[in-house]
């Protein structure tokens, strides 16, 4: 048997338009909202607390404050009776004997007579100033020191510095070199001729006393 060809399906009616499909997934949601939110009504409800009845609150007027009483003082004390003293008896009067004196029990030693006061010694007056010795008076007349011939004619030359001890009298006691002249010929005439100066002694006060001077000797060729 040969069947005959269906007849070609109409699109337009089969698929639903765009207008149809959009309204259909809006009723799909809203029948999920609806159910979500029966779901989330009865959970709730079952979990609701009754509240209690309302409580109905009355204002009381102020009482008046009382004053306060005083506390009840203690009754005061009761007084004692005064203490009686014993009598105070008198004693009777002592007449006074006259004893005869009696001799002292120690005697006391005469002291010696005090010392004559002791004169106040005035301090000592300062020692007065030393004058030194001098040998270069004009009224000395001592002589200059001879230059030696042979140091002449080496030319030798220096300066001899003499320690010379001056006696109360103006005598050289001891004449010793303090510094030499670095040759034995010039310090051995400054010695010889300084051993017979004659000096003007040094004074403390009005007092020639022996002291040391100091006489420098120069030997040098003209």
């Amino acid at each position: 048997m040969i069947s005959a060809p269906l007849p070609p399906l109409d699109r337009s009616v089969v698929q639903p338009s765009f207008g149809e499909r959009l309204f259909n997934v809006a009723i799909v949601l809203g029948l999920h909202l609806l159910l979500l939110y029966a779901a989330l009504y009865l959970s709730v409800k079952n979990e609701l607390i009754d509240l209690p009845p309302s409580i109905s609150v009355r204002l009381l007027p102020m009482l008046e404050e009382r004053p306060r009483e005083a506390p009840p003082q203690p009754p005061p004390p009761k007084p004692q009776p005064p203490l009686r003293r014993p009598p105070v008896i008198q004693p009777a009067p002592v007449l006074a004997v006259d004893a005869p004196s009696a001799a002292p029990a120690f005697v006391v030693a005469p002291q010696p007579p005090a010392p004559p006061p002791q004169p106040v010694l005035a301090p000592p007056a300062p020692p007065a100033p030393l004058v030194a010795a001098r040998f270069d008076a004009d009224y000395l007349h001592n002589p200059k020191p001879s230059y030696p011939a042979i140091s002449r004619r080496s030319g030798e030359e220096g300066k001899v510095l003499l320690k010379v001890r001056v006696s109360a009298q103006g005598e050289a006691l001891n004449v010793a070199i303090a510094k030499s002249s670095a040759y034995e010929r010039l310090d051995a005439a400054a010695v010889e001729a300084v051993t017979r100066w004659r000096f003007v002694p040094a004074r403390r006060g009005d007092e020639a006393v022996e002291s040391s001077v100091i006489v420098p000797v120069t030997f040098a060729l003209e």
